[in-house]
């Protein structure tokens, strides 16, 4: 008979325990809410609302209602009114392994009849309005001590300083945009809100920049606006947009970490690839979804061979006909299917030409466009595409 010590036998039962509740924890869906600003930094103040305040609230009631789903798990940047770096808030996402960033915010403007919601992704941007509110956002790093040794040289007034930001662009871009879609998606079907310039946007925010996964930063609405800045600060106001986004994530922990979904309140298009008339394609039922571990179909038959570079200008759960009333006037789309589609602009075997393209898309009203690469019709590494 083999005695076994008391201890030894709590010790070997604790660690199988340990393993199993690692096991299930890394199958869980890991979400990080960021409340933006926080303490002496104070964001935005209009009429007595503070941003701080708002961000807050509005992220404890998205954590609440995510918190009941026992699948999910939610981390905290804060719960509290304290102040935390830029690049402390992303690491902490970092370090939770999380499976997606969500930062929440409100929008301020001198112009007070402003109104509407933006969701941003990460990337360089021209647009001139999408800089100004990564600057406005990017400013807090010069509340915080040291920030210029922390952040490299890092000028919040000059967005270009941010070092290596396409290498993490075109990591996560895409699912960016299918998170950040579905939140506009929300805001505009289910609350009425106006979202400007199409919704989606792309700029450079350090509090993206630094945390590696898909992220998105949520303008909720203006403070500055009266009416907007009431509701925003209003309980009821507040549970509404919690709601909301609490619906895009579950929707997006549908598509992208659940192995999709075929729940019809989902299954539209978002504004932000609009154009109408949108010309649907009836569904292929032949059409390889990604339960099914397939590589992605290419809709178009066209045989592509050697190093193809192209510009995905947008992505979307429905088919659309690749005609250029769908796409802003854009000729040459292609289309492969993956867990969505993905719409993409020209193609050409230099990768210089392929920045043209770019610009091309860009101008069109597409700023969250990327350069993609194809070997032979698969999919590659745009670093391994120009090497």
């Amino acid at each position: 008979m083999i005695n076994l010590n008391p201890q030894k036998l709590i010790l070997a039962i604790l660690m199988v325990l340990c393993s199993y509740i690692s096991i299930a924890q890394s199958n869980k869906f890991k979400v990080t809410l960021d409340a933006g600003h926080g303490a002496h930094d104070f964001g935005a103040v209009y009429n007595g609302h503070i941003e701080k305040n708002i961000n807050l609230g509005i992220t404890l009631k998205v954590g609440k209602i995510l918190e009941k789903n026992s699948s999910i798990d939610v981390i905290y940047t804060r719960k509290t009114d304290v102040f935390i770096d830029l690049v402390e808030r992303a690491n902490i996402a970092n370090r939770a392994d999380a499976t997606i960033f969500v930062s929440i915010h409100c929008n301020a403007n001198k112009n007070t009849a402003a109104d509407g919601t933006e969701t941003y992704v990460m990337g360089m941007s021209k647009n001139a309005s999408n800089l100004e509110a990564a600057k406005r956002e990017n400013s807090v790093v010069t509340l915080e001590k040291d920030y210029k040794q922390k952040y490299q040289g890092f000028d919040p007034n000059k967005p270009e300083t941010m070092l290596g930001m396409t290498i993490m662009q075109e990591e996560f871009i895409e699912n960016s945009i299918a998170l950040a879609g579905k939140v506009q998606d929300r805001f505009v079907q289910d609350l009425g809100k106006k979202s400007r310039g199409g919704g989606v946007k792309q700029a450079p925010y350090m509090v993206l920049h630094k945390a590696y996964m898909p992220r998105v930063l949520i303008e909720n609405g203006f403070i500055s606006n009266p009416i907007e800045g009431a509701k925003l600060d209003s309980e009821d106001g507040q549970q509404e947009i919690a709601e909301a986004i609490a619906q895009a994530i579950v929707s997006y922990k549908k598509d992208f970490f659940d192995g999709g979904t075929n729940d019809n309140s989902i299954d539209k298009p978002s504004e932000r690839i609009e154009n109408k008339p949108i010309k649907v394609i009836p569904e292929d039922k032949n059409v390889d979804t990604i339960t099914k571990k397939k590589e992605p179909k290419i809709i178009d038959k066209k045989k592509e061979k050697g190093i193809v570079f192209k510009i995905q200008i947008s992505a979307s759960p429905k088919k659309l006909e690749t005609i250029p009333s769908n796409f802003k006037g854009l000729g040459n789309i292609t289309c492969i299917h993956t867990s969505i589609y993905k719409y993409m602009y020209g193609e050409t075997s230099n990768y210089e030409e392929a920045k043209k393209l770019l610009n091309e898309a860009i101008a069109k009203g597409y700023d969250s466009a990327f350069i993609i690469a194809f070997k032979d019709g698969k999919s590659i590494d745009i670093k391994q595409a120009i090497k």
